[in-house]
């Protein structure tokens, strides 16, 4: 079986946009990726039906862009492109068609309605102030890193910069009010944010702190409570390290977390309700950006920005492992990682 792969990636150096690939889950094996669309810093993206929403970047001007996909074709439907830079997030609403950014460099969040004809509409901006900022260089104020729902339809708001994540009510016209509002550890440095399958359990990703932390999440009032906080990479690892992406299978078992500098996954299986660290191992390239599980669950593909290249993993479903199976895949760039 081939599955779609679509790859985001930084335009800085050599890479042209968004790359294409698949994965044959048959022969263990990903197709060299091609150029799909030609477009500046496309560094995160998601597909809805026939339609592939990105970030984008035009010059001085920086957002998002909606194409859409028909027999092999991208056809470019519309962009919302605003001065100064663009997103770093986009996230899909597909029972409001609404479209939700986060804007690291403004702290800011941005929703759009997709309309019935692929064209974006911006219906909401909110730019997180008054909760301060953390101990850290890069917590200089607000840097909205992750906007996406809760199981119960709420924006979940992850803000690197002030150590919080917020929840936000969402109206049928596209609205935020927000509603609750958990303060990390200072100098945390949250960036993304995964659900379990209960919906009421959340695992969330410290940057700056190369941490995972277990979240207990009220779908009465919409607040987040902390449980449980463990570290990403060994004990003795003294150099830089970033932890960059999260997910979790869907059973609920596993959770896995790319380290930036450490060079590796972090493995995690879930246990009583806490993080059990059962695995470390390398990424086989410099500066993991993103990874996904694909759809089978029985493989893992990481994206090594600084090296140009992607690796694939098997992956036993029952213990969670993961075993290199291929590497060196050419990839420019390569910051998002998305099966389709």
């Amino acid at each position: 079986m081939k599955e779609q792969i679509y790859f985001g990636t930084y335009t800085k150096k050599t890479s042209q946009g968004i790359y294409h690939a698949f994965l044959d889950t048959d022969t263990a094996q990903v197709s060299t990726p091609q150029v799909a669309i030609t477009v500046e810093n496309p560094t995160y993206l998601t597909i809805t039906d026939q339609t592939l929403l990105t970030v984008a970047k035009e010059g001085p001007l920086g957002g998002i862009a909606a194409y859409e996909l028909a027999d092999d074709s991208y056809v470019l439907t519309d962009d919302a492109l605003a001065a100064g830079p663009n997103p770093c997030y986009v996230a899909f609403d597909k029972k409001r068609s609404l479209v939700y950014t986060a804007n690291y460099h403004k702290g800011q969040i941005d929703v759009y309605r997709l309309n019935n004809d692929k064209t974006l509409t911006l219906c909401d901006s909110v730019v997180q102030t008054g909760y301060g900022h953390g101990p850290r260089k890069e917590q200089d104020g607000s840097h909205v890193h992750y906007t996406d729902l809760t199981p119960d339809g709420r924006l979940a708001v992850v803000d690197l910069g002030n150590d919080t994540v917020s929840t936000y009510d969402i109206s049928a016209e596209g609205k935020l009010a927000p509603v609750s509002i958990l303060k990390t550890k200072a100098g945390l440095g949250p960036r993304h944010l995964v659900f379990a399958p209960d919906k009421k359990t959340a695992y969330l990703v410290g940057e700056l702190s190369s941490t995972v932390s277990v979240l207990d999440y009220d779908l009465t009032t919409g607040a987040f409570h902390l449980r449980q906080t463990v570290s990403t990479i060994p004990d003795d690892w003294t150099e830089h390290n970033g932890a960059a992406a999260i997910r979790i299978s869907n059973d609920g078992r596993f959770v896995y977390v790319s380290n930036r500098g450490h060079n590796s996954l972090a493995v995690f299986e879930v246990l009583d309700g806490e993080l059990k660290l059962i695995q470390h191992l390398t990424t086989h390239g410099d500066f993991p950006r993103d990874f996904a599980l694909d759809p089978t669950e029985r493989f893992i593909l990481v994206a090594n920005q600084n090296t140009d290249n992607a690796t694939l993993y098997t992956r036993d479903q029952e213990t969670g492992l993961l075993a290199c199976c291929q590497k060196d895949i050419p990839l420019p760039e390569g910051v998002c990682v998305y099966f389709n």
